[in-house]
């Protein structure tokens, strides 16, 4: 049996709860597993559902760890098991084994300056796991500088389900929503910092001038949302910019879907840093291919001038001419029909087997 320790799980929504959903559900086909994972609403219809046992830990966030540590930690002594996969350092701090223990890491959560006590911490447990598994050949780089054990480290990027079938209805409502606005830009994530919507926006004035049908769809929410609505207002752009936020799963697809480019030229922003963009690959399933930003793991996800593009995010003029290159003559297409046939790579079915190899 494997134990499986994550503080972000289904039915809260967000890529590390998808990823862990992902990567349980999968673990479970070819092992007996067992699930310690923080409560959260509406979780019982959820877990009724599942192949296998999910166990929740409610409480205060700052007493939860512990209780949560305490709870596996007793299971350890009373069951027999093979090891234990957790989705954060944190996650693993308080358990006290001698089990072959794997620790997933994804870039941000690592980023702690060299020597502060935080950075200690995160070298403390990752370099006493069996495996440390990055999310990209980014944030094992990221890792290795701040410390971690190179020899621990293997890279197995994040894996996506196949992509169901879009509903006609929702893909004609979306066709009728957009009509004549063409090219179509889409962002689909968080309002923060590090997504650079704000270098989207001040591009797109630029392009309006080529393309004046042109429109950028901005599906999420977030502390930057205001500020980037009130930067489409200064510059005369509401024409341009469409926000969707609490939408279904089908509409977000089919938006997806009916747009030409998605483009988040993430940057680095404090200590956040994207260190994989699911949401890239994800859009390369409907053959729809990206422009991301070259601070972070998005190389991973795009292969540059083949199913997309990686830019500077920091830079402007960077953001603005890969745009224009990928419509100019709808090179949008070319990529995009490379980017669907390169994102069967992160199929689950594939991704599993990396992590069969390091737990058999």
């Amino acid at each position: 049996m494997y134990l499986i320790v994550s503080r972000s799980f289904p039915p809260e929504l967000g890529g590390m709860q998808s990823l862990m959903w992902g990567l349980s559900r999968e673990l479970s086909k070819n092992f007996m597993i067992k699930v310690f994972a923080d409560h959260i609403e509406g979780h019982k219809e959820f877990d009724e559902q599942a192949s296998f046992s999910i166990e929740r830990v409610g409480g205060i966030k700052l007493l939860r760890k512990y209780r949560k540590a305490q709870l596996i930690n007793e299971f350890i002594k009373e069951n027999k098991i093979e090891g234990i996969v957790a989705d954060h350092w944190k996650s693993l701090e308080l358990i006290k084994t001698s089990k072959k223990k794997y620790c997933l890491i994804h870039s941000k959560e690592i980023n702690h300056p060299k020597g502060s006590s935080q950075n200690k911490r995160v070298i403390d447990v990752l370099n006493n796991v069996e495996k440390v598994i990055a999310n990209s050949e980014y944030t094992k780089n990221l890792a290795i500088e701040n410390g971690v054990n190179e020899n621990k480290i293997i890279v197995i990027n994040p894996g996506i389900d196949p992509v169901k079938k879009i509903d006609k209805k929702t893909l004609d409502k979306v066709a009728s929503l957009l009509k004549v606005k063409t090219p179509r830009l889409i962002t689909v994530s968080r309002f923060d910092k590090r997504k650079n919507h704000e270098k989207v926006i001040m591009a797109l004035r630029n392009l309006k001038q080529i393309y004046p049908n042109i429109v950028y769809i901005c599906v999420g929410y977030g502390e930057e949302e205001d500020n980037i609505k009130t930067l489409v207002k200064e510059l005369d752009l509401e024409a341009q910019v469409m926000f969707f936020k609490d939408i279904s799963n089908d509409l977000k697809n089919a938006l997806v879907a009916k747009s030409d480019i998605f483009v988040m030229p993430s940057i680095i922003y404090k200590k956040s840093v994207e260190g994989f963009g699911i949401a890239y690959v994800e859009a390369a399933q409907y053959g729809i291919p990206s422009i991301g930003g070259k601070d972070g793991g998005a190389a991973d996800a795009i292969n540059h001038e083949k199913t997309g593009l990686i830019c500077d995010g920091n830079n402007l003029d960077d953001i603005y001419s890969s745009i224009n290159t990928m419509l100019d003559n709808k090179k949008y297409l070319d990529y995009g029909k490379n980017a669907k046939e390169f994102v069967h790579k992160f199929q689950w079915s594939k991704i599993i087997e990396d992590y069969k190899k390091i737990l058999n």
